[in-house]
């Protein structure tokens, strides 16, 4: 085993390519600022020399879809997205505390006619 590493390590150091799979799009994407990542192989050629080959992963970003509004409330919204029902809520300092949560109280009481209704 120890001599097949030090074979394996001695070619390397004679090896001067680097075969790229996708190089435009590869080239492409570091010359945006991107950061590529994929693997390096150890792959011996049809006329039996070693070469490094790069291979980018073939990653696909995440999508992710858009929340849909159920309804605006006075100081606020409710969305719906495929996991959650989302309300939010933003009030005013000069309303003062008394105001701000008989505010958030009546909205409250909104939200939960709506979830019992059901009505999205």
């Amino acid at each position: 085993m120890a001599k097949d590493s030090n074979l394996l390590l001695t070619k390397l150091k004679t090896m001067k390519k680097i075969i790229i799979k996708n190089e435009q799009e590869i080239m492409n994407a570091l010359m945006t600022g991107r950061i590529v990542e994929g693997r390096l192989v150890l792959v011996r050629t049809n006329d039996g020399q070693m070469t490094i080959e790069f291979k980018a992963y073939n990653r696909k970003p995440k999508k992710r879809s858009k929340d849909r509004l159920v309804c605006y409330l006075e100081h606020g919204w409710v969305k719906e997205s495929p996991e959650r029902i989302k309300v939010f809520e933003s009030l005013p300092k000069r309303l003062g505390g008394l105001k701000m949560a008989v505010a958030l109280d009546r909205e409250v009481d909104v939200v939960t006619d709506l979830l019992l209704e059901n009505r999205w």
